[in-house]
């Protein structure tokens, strides 16, 4: 009988080989490349109202994928940095936004200087964390006193009646893929789904303060359901997707 070996690999890289892997055709799935156009502008819309002005900035945009937001944020003037785990998305990311400047970590390890940076923003990163706690200190870490966190993201593992419809009747990965996709988000921290009330309880635990929790993204999902098709843009809507930002305090209490 033959004996596994033991193995050194863990969940985290195990995110980090999937996403490599998507990372040629992530640009491709719907909801994941900003189109320019009415969607460009909704997605402006939401950053400004949360973040303000740019004014050049120090901007951190963690799990930054092919680069989507840190070229947005760039455009709207901020002083941008992206990082991500998986080298093939940063390779398009850095063809995509040469100046900005991408790095390659894990977003709940950043190994970055305390207080670097201005701003700290993600998109579609915190449903797959692994220690949402941790992270969330890591983040406040390397956040100047005062400085802003936007999140941005949604319960993608909830599936209602109207759901699970409409993908059965939409396309999907390859079995494969899903397949990996579903080990992995069995195995995350929000394995029953992030909803912006967990979110939020778990910012307020780890120090942040002045929440701002926006629940209905409807400029972005109305100017995205232009390219998605009826299919794709009802099982948009019917997710629960939300923005939240938040402060890091101005000094360290206790």
């Amino acid at each position: 009988m033959t004996t596994a070996l033991p193995s050194n690999r863990d969940l985290r890289d195990d995110i980090r080989d999937y996403w490599s892997d998507r990372a040629a055709t992530f640009d491709n799935d719907p909801g994941h490349k900003i189109s320019e156009g009415t969607e460009l502008v909704a997605w402006a819309n939401l950053f400004r109202r949360h973040l303000g002005a740019a004014n050049g900035r120090k901007l951190l945009d963690l799990a930054s994928g092919t680069g989507e937001i840190a070229l947005l944020c760039q455009e709207l003037g901020f002083s941008v940095t992206g990082l991500d785990w998986a080298e093939p998305m940063l390779e398009r990311a850095r063809a995509k936004a040469p100046n900005a400047t991408f790095l390659q970590a894990d977003a709940e390890q950043t190994m970055l200087p305390d207080a670097s940076f201005d701003v700290v923003v993600t998109r579609h990163l915190v449903w797959t964390l692994v220690d949402p706690k941790a992270a969330f200190a890591e983040w406040q870490r390397i956040l100047k006193p005062g400085g802003r966190l936007l999140i941005v993201d949604g319960d993608f593992v909830s599936r209602t009646w109207l759901t699970r419809m409409i993908e059965r009747f939409s396309g999907s990965t390859s079995h494969g893929m899903v397949s990996r996709h579903q080990d992995i988000v069995a195995r995350v921290y929000f394995n029953q789904g992030a909803r912006s009330d967990a979110v939020a309880e778990l910012l307020v635990n780890a120090g942040f303060e002045g929440l701002r929790i926006e629940n209905h993204l409807g400029e972005i999902h109305r100017a995205q359901a232009r390219l998605f098709g009826w299919r794709k843009s009802l099982l948009r809507r019917s997710e629960h997707r939300y923005a939240i930002s938040a402060l890091a305090p101005m000094a360290t209490k206790g």
